[in-house]
Formats: structure tokens, sequence, C-alpha cells
């Protein structure tokens, strides 16, 4: 269980400490994102490496906007083994009215135990207009996620993604892609 928390405490879609958001070179994000839109099943299509996630076969993230303004989170990862891991959070704007920039604080035994230390940034960049897919990252570049109300897209929608990330300038060469399910039952044999 231990694992699980720690493996999943940053969770899909956001990242570790990094800079305060003031910083003029930092990613440009979306603006404005409508929290209730924003809401529902998001499948990640890609992400940079991160060690949370390094037995993540498939990630997925659920998000339930809660009567206070804040976004309740739950994170699942399958791993190559068929193992579906989980994490709870919640995410809140880091500048109050200002809902692109979220800080997500993750429930775990280490949080419990440090109050404060499962947080990270998660920085809406790009999300499209019909709330289909969205580029989420960290002020910082060391993580990204790009990801979809689907679990594929087609290509015109991946170069698409791609594009804005490294226009962010992200490294996507470095992207690990979501797992096929033929490629894990490959793995799992």
């Amino acid at each position: 269980m231990k694992r699980l928390l720690i493996i999943l405490f940053a969770g899909l879609v956001l990242a570790g400490c990094a800079t305060s958001g003031q910083d003029a070179l930092a990613p440009k994000t979306a603006n404005s994102v409508n929290l209730k839109r924003y809401q529902g099943t998001w499948y990640e299509l890609a992400r940079l490496p991160m060690y949370f996630q390094r037995d993540c076969a498939q990630s997925e993230a659920h998000y339930t906007l809660k009567p206070d303004g804040n976004v309740a989170v739950l994170n699942r990862c399958l791993t190559a083994q068929w193992q579906w891991e989980e994490v709870k959070g919640t995410a809140y704007p880091e500048v109050p009215g200002k809902n692109d920039k979220l800080k997500v604080e993750f429930d775990t035994w280490f949080s419990r135990l440090i109050p404060g230390t499962a947080k990270g940034e998660y920085w809406v960049l790009y999300v499209s207009d019909d709330y289909k897919t969205a580029i989420v990252g960290d002020p910082s570049r060391k993580y990204l996620w790009l990801l979809s109300r689907t679990p594929t897209v087609n290509g015109v929608v991946r170069e698409e993604l791609l594009s804005k990330a490294r226009q962010q300038g992200y490294d996507t060469t470095r992207l690990i892609w979501r797992a096929s399910e033929q490629q894990m039952a490959k793995t799992s044999n």
C-alpha cells in the first residue's frame, strides 16, 4: 500500500516543487479554465519521465468539482502487471480566482505525517475549445502530461499537442507514451 501511495504521490497530472510562477520565462498557461467543463475523466496520452509513475503503463485522472470550488482528484495507474493503483487529492487555485494554475495536495501517509509535503504545481497550459484535449505541466518544465478524453487520438491531434508542448519549451523527445492493450499483453506474458 505504501508503494502505491508513493508511486502515485505526484500522480498523473501533477508536478513536484518548482518555481513560484512569477518567472517571466515560465510556460504560458491557458489563462482561464472552466472547471465545470474540465471535470470528468482524462486519459494520459504521454508524459515526461516521472519517478512516481515509473511502473505506470496506462494512467488516468478523474476530476470532480467540489461545492467549495476546489477539485477532488483521483489518479489511477494501471501497471504492466494489470494492477490498478490510485491516490486521491484536492486541487485548488494557486491564486484565488485564477484556475489555470492549480496546486494539488494528495492524501497519503506521507502527507499525513508531514502536512504540506505532498503538493505539486499543476498548470493547465492548453485546453481545446471542446475540452477534449489538454496539456498540463509544471513551471520548471520537468513534468508534462498530454491528456485526452479518450485513450487515443488521431495523428493530427497528437502532432498538434506535441507542437504546442514544444512551443512552451518542453522536451517532447523524452515523452513516455501510453501503452496499448497489445503492448501490455506482451509484457505480462
